[in-house]
Order: C-alpha cells, then structure tokens, then sequence
C-alpha cells in the first residue's frame, strides 16, 4: 500500500522553460553594467553547458554547495570574457528564480488532491536550503508538503541513496510504501530503485525514452500521478 508520495522539483514541479527564462534574466543582471566580450545569449549557453556538466559530475557524490558551483562557474566566465562577477551574485540568482519560476500547470491541483487523499506528499530535490525555501515561497507551495529533503541536509547529491533514505525517514515509511516522481532517469529513478520506492518518470515530450528502462511508470502529465498511486 503506497502511503507516501515524492517529488522532485526543477523539471518536475517547476517548468523547464520558466527556469530557462530565469537564467537568461540572470545572465541579464550579470552583464547589466559590463563592458563583456560576449552577449547575454551566448553567455547562457556557456553558462548551461558548464553547470550541467558540472552536476553530472557530482551526481551521487557529497553535497557541494550549489551557490559556491554556480559562483565558480560565472567566474570562470568572467575571467574567460572580461567581465566582472556582481558581489551580489547570489542575490540576483534567488531574485530572478522568486519573480520568473513557473510551475507546470497541473501542479498545485495535483498535491492538493495527493493531501486530500491522505497520502504523505514529500519534496526530495538537489538543492540549498536557502533556494529552495526562497522558491517554494515565491510560488506559493511551501505548505503543500508534508516534508522536504535537500541535497544540502542529506549531505549527498542524488542518486546517492542517503538523500532518499533521509526522507523515507522523515515520512516514517518503508520505501516500497513510497513512490518518487521526477524528471531525470538516471538520478530520480535509478535513485529511488535503490531504495525499494516505485519510480515514475515525467516526460512531457517523450525526448527520454531511450532512458524509459530505468523508471517504472512513464507519464507526460502529473495528474496522471493519482490513477497511478490509487491502482498500486
């Protein structure tokens, strides 16, 4: 019997095409006042390669800061393109996710109804605590969880199983009671496998079916989330 349901967050719970706009406002702020030797688009694209391959990186390994990464990133940009990194770097960043992060649409209806219906609706998600919090306020949706796990409090980055264990913990289930949603095959997935929780995979485009073998449900559309976890 399921009793708990998770999430992921970017990609899951906030739009993809939200968070691209708030990086590019980021990129904005960070060249506002500069003489640079790029522009913003193309600062972008470097600055969204560099980060993912970062995290690629540090998938399953002890938790770095997400602040300090983001910071390091934008220096070496700085220092590759003549530019200077604002001192309120951070700042900025927390800023532009709180006034252009979206959430997909079918979002708060979902938890709503996952919490009327008595299950234990968690967030489990790399991220820094200050972030994340910063985020979840700004949209509205801070209450609508049972409880939260960060990259941060667990002290590794996914698929590592301690982020995962945290929050069975916390929820005060087994994690074949469990089921986690998100959008990465081989970090939420193969994450949650570990840990005997249901995996289930949001694809809205179907761009990662190649990756479809590693979750055990596949859905375009998280309302799909409720027939899944009341069939189980």
């Amino acid at each position: 019997m399921i009793k708990a349901v998770f999430f992921d967050f970017v990609g899951t719970l906030l739009s993809k095409e939200s968070e691209a706009v708030t990086h590019l406002k980021i990129m904005e702020e960070v060249l506002k006042n500069a003489n640079a030797e790029i522009n913003t688009k193309q600062l972008l694209e470097e600055y969204d390669h560099l980060t993912k391959e970062e995290f690629s990186k540090l998938a399953g390994k002890p938790y770095k800061p997400i602040r300090i990464i983001e910071v390091e990133i934008t220096e070496r940009l700085a220092k590759k393109y003549n530019f200077e990194v604002p001192e309120d770097f951070w700042q900025i960043h927390l800023k532009m996710h709180q006034l252009y992060g979206k959430l997909y649409p079918e979002v708060v209806e979902t938890l709503k109804e996952l919490r009327k219906r008595g299950y234990h609706v968690g967030l489990i998600t790399d991220s820094d605590n200050d972030y994340l919090r910063a985020h979840l306020e700004a949209l509205g949706i801070f209450d609508l969880f049972d409880s939260i796990t960060t990259s941060e409090e667990a002290g590794f980055f996914k698929p590592h199983p301690k982020v995962f264990e945290t929050a069975l913990k916390k929820a005060g289930v087994k994690g074949e009671e469990a089921v986690y949603v998100g959008d990465n095959p081989l970090k939420d997935c193969v994450g949650a496998r570990q840990v005997d929780m249901i995996s289930i995979l949001l694809d809205k485009t179907g761009e990662k079916r190649e990756l479809w073998g590693e979750c055990e449900f596949i859905i375009s559309d998280l309302k799909e989330v409720l027939d899944i976890v009341s069939e189980i």
